[in-house]
This record gives C-alpha cells, structure tokens and sequence, in this order.
C-alpha cells in the first residue's frame, strides 16, 4: 500500500527538492519523539538516499544516530556516503564495532576513501582495522597515492574484457559482475597482462553477433589518465569528451581502476567552491568552512586582510602628500569613492574571467599580450561610457565643467589601468608557479584603488592648476 503523503503549506522561495527535504525531516522529528518506531520507518521507503541524508542532517544530533538505524542494510550505505563529514563523526561515535564494519566495509573503494579523508587519523587506523582483508587491500592501495589525483578518486570496482573472448563470454562476465562493478556501460578491454588495449560500449556489444571475437570489434583508441594525472585535468577530460567514465592506467598502462562523471561532479563542486573562497580572500583547508572553529576561519581570511590593509594605507600617504590641492579643491573629495569604487570593479571583472579561463584552458589563441589588449580595449570603451556620465553627474553636481572633466578623464584612465593590470596579474601569477586564484578580488580592488587616487590627484592638479 502507498504511503499518502501529507498536505503542507509550500514556500516560495524553496525548490520541490528542499520542501520535500523539509516535509521529511520534520515528520520524521515528529516520529521519532513520540518514539512511532515503525511510522518513521515507513515515511523514509519512498525516499531517496541523498534527500534521507539531508533530513537526518537537519536533525537534532542525539536523534540522527537513531534515524540512521531505522534504515534497512543496504539503503544504510547508500545514505552514509551522502551525509556531510560532521555527520558521519557524530554517527561513527555511536556506532558499535559491528556496525561501523557493516557499514564501511560495503561502501565503494573511492567512497571509502573519500570519508577517510575526512576523518582524523587515529580514527582512519581503527576503521582500517576492522575492514575485511580484501576491501583493507582495496583501500590502502587508493590511500597510497597522493590526494587530488586520479589514483586517489578512482574505483577498482570495474568490468574489463579480453581481446580472445567472444560476445557472448563478454554478455556471461557482465551479468556476474554487473551488481558489484561501478558501471557496465563503459566496458575497456585488455591483454593477458592487463594492458589497457582498446574500450566497448554496451550498445557495441548488443548490436554485435554472439559468436563474434571482442577484438575484431574494439576501438584500440582510448582515451585514458595515469595514476598522479591531477584530478582537474580528468574533470576537464570527462567534460570535454562527454564520457561515463575515463579508465585509469599506472606506469606501465596496466589498467587499475576507472573514474565515473559521478565522482567528476564532486570534483568540479569541491574546486569551484575553492576557487570561489580564494578569490574572496579566504584561504580555506581541507575542511568545511562552515564546520571550521571560528579561530582558525579568522586565521585564514586574516592574511589577505593585513595585505590589503597595508597596501590601502599608501592611498593615505598619497593623500596626505596633496593636501594643498584638496585644500583648494574641497570638492575633489566628494567624487574619490564613485572612482575607486568603479576602477576597482572593472579591474575585479577582468581579473575573474581571466583566472575562470586559464582553469578551464579556455583562452582564446590571442596570447598573453593579446588578452590583456582586449580587456584593456573593453575597459576603455567602458571608461568612455561611464566617463561621459561622471562628466554629467559632476557638473549637475557641482556646477563645474573643470572638475566635471577632471571626474572623467580619470574615471576612463582608471578603467583602462585596472582592465589591463586586472588581465594581467592572473597571467604573472600563473609564470611564477602560484595559483592565479590568489589574485582575489579584495587584492585587487585595493591595487586599483591606489592607482585610482594617483590617477585622479594627477589629473586634477594638470586640469585645475595649470
């Protein structure tokens, strides 16, 4: 019998994901203190594994130990591996020794791993312990190769074929392997010796004859990545060929394990929410930002705020050394914020489609130089744009065309310096060997504003005082 679902008030501004979220974890909260053993059972069948694991995470933390084992075996594992890290802590100090086994010795290889990465230490040798020899096996080989790489994410859990086999031993290997393996849909064959030799797909094999020989078939071009191949580059490889999975071979191409578009999507989540917080300012480690104690968040945005706290103070000097001009001209003051401002978002924009182009690789064929002249173009003809509004606004303003030129002239010298040196810095970044994401966007906006108080005290003392 179907479980009727409830009527409830839906929110606007949630998607139907997030309510249905909501609608479970709050019946289930419901349940479960009223200690409806079998109710909360009941209202988690028809759910789906992520969305469980999303309810249990909103729960208060003495009860998600007890959701969590309300969950059949199978539909348990499934759940683990989508629950945040802190989470998972909460229920691995709960768990019995038995349970932690049931749980963590039947996840994938990557998977595993992948939590293990996110546990301490002493608690990784504890677990390690408790796995059974073979998945002990499977595991430490993942954990030996350096993180962030595709020997670290990838799964041993595939299907490969033999050159010498028929379609029909291939059909007799897959439904044997088929509810263990990450994928069937991706098959790659090899030699005796395991060499990666060539790669099927499962239509090829439905399409092809019985009695047909696996090597007359196969398409001996694959596209492959090698144990340390860094996992921004398989992301961009599986983005770019639109593959399932890419097969991952060591140093003497033996195949080892393949990579599925699922583990890619992590992947490319986890960077871009790197990419995001360091060109914010924030340094961020391998834990969660938002599960991070407070000291050590102060720490990481600390560094980027004392650099531009002192690159800002010789904006000051330079003030200070033009007191006579801004005593005679009062009113330059007033437009210093509306240029600063505006250099450093044009400089900011530059800089943001730069760093995105040089991690996805893909610049144009212009050349380093040839980049920074278009932006500098751009940010001319925006200077130009927004110069001849400054004119206006200055004059309405104050009434004075030669302040009001002032205002413009600069604004379009600010534009143009902040769109080339915004282009730019990426690049020298990038010559040096750091990561062109550490240009962020406070370090930037503070480099603009600088050059912005000379441009504009330059200007003004030509303009007014000639």
């Amino acid at each position: 019998m179907t479980k009727a679902t409830p009527n409830y008030k839906s929110n606007s501004h949630l998607n139907p994901r997030q309510e249905l979220q909501k609608l479970v974890r709050s019946e289930l909260k419901i349940l479960l203190e009223q200690e409806n053993w079998e109710g909360a059972k009941a209202i988690l069948v028809p759910v789906q594994p992520v969305d469980i694991a999303e309810a249990i995470k909103g729960l208060p933390e003495a009860m998600q130990a007890i959701a969590f084992r309300l969950l059949v075996k199978d539909e348990a594992i499934a759940v683990y591996e989508y629950l945040d890290p802190s989470v998972k802590q909460v229920l691995l100090k709960d768990f019995s020794r038995q349970d932690v086994r049931n749980i963590i010795d039947q996840m994938s290889p990557d998977k595993r791993v992948k939590l293990f990465d996110e546990l301490p230490a002493k608690v990784v040798r504890k677990l390690l312990i408790q796995l059974s020899p073979s998945e002990r096996e499977a595991t430490a080989l993942l954990l030996g190769y350096e993180p962030e790489t595709a020997g670290r994410i990838m799964t041993p859990e595939y299907l490969s074929l033999k050159e010498r086999w028929t379609i029909a031993q291939a059909f007799q290997h897959i439904r044997h392997l088929a509810l263990t393996t990450e994928t069937i849909y991706s098959l790659y064959v090899t030699d005796n010796q395991h060499y990666l030799t060539g790669y099927l797909s499962l239509k090829d094999l439905v399409t092809a004859a019985p009695e047909e020989i696996i090597g007359e078939i196969v398409e001996s071009h694959v596209i492959c990545v090698h144990t340390d191949t860094p996992q921004e580059e398989v992301a961009r490889l599986l983005q770019h060929y639109d593959f399932l999975a890419l097969p991952v071979v060591d140093t003497e191409n033996r195949l080892v394990g393949i990579i599925t578009v699922d583990d890619v999507i992590d992947i490319l989540q986890a960077e871009t929410t790197k990419d995001i917080h360091t060109l914010g300012g924030v340094q961020v480690g391998s834990d969660d930002y938002f599960q991070s104690n407070i000291l050590s968040i102060v720490r990481r945005r600390a560094f980027w705020l004392i650099t531009v706290f002192c690159i800002t103070t010789l904006a000051s000097v330079i003030v200070k050394t033009q007191e006579q001009l801004l005593e005679q001209m009062i009113v330059l003051v007033v437009f210093m914020p509306l240029l600063i401002d505006t250099g450093g978002d044009v400089g900011c924009q530059s800089s943001t489609v730069v760093i995105r182009g040089l991690n996805t690789q893909n610049l144009s064929q212009q050349g380093v130089f040839g980049i920074i002249k278009r932006e500098a173009i751009a940010g001319a003809l925006l200077g130009f744009i927004l110069g001849l509004g400054a004119i206006v606004w200055a004059y309405l303003v104050q009434g004075n065309l030669l302040v009001a030129l002032v205002v413009g002239i600069s604004l379009l010298l600010i534009s143009i310096l902040a769109s080339g040196l915004g282009a730019a810095l990426p690049f020298l970044f990038s010559r040096l060997g750091l990561d062109p994401a550490l240009m962020s966007a406070p370090f930037m906006t503070t480099i603009a504003d600088v050059f912005g108080v000379v441009i504009y005290l330059y200007i003004a003392r030509l303009i007014l005082l000639f």
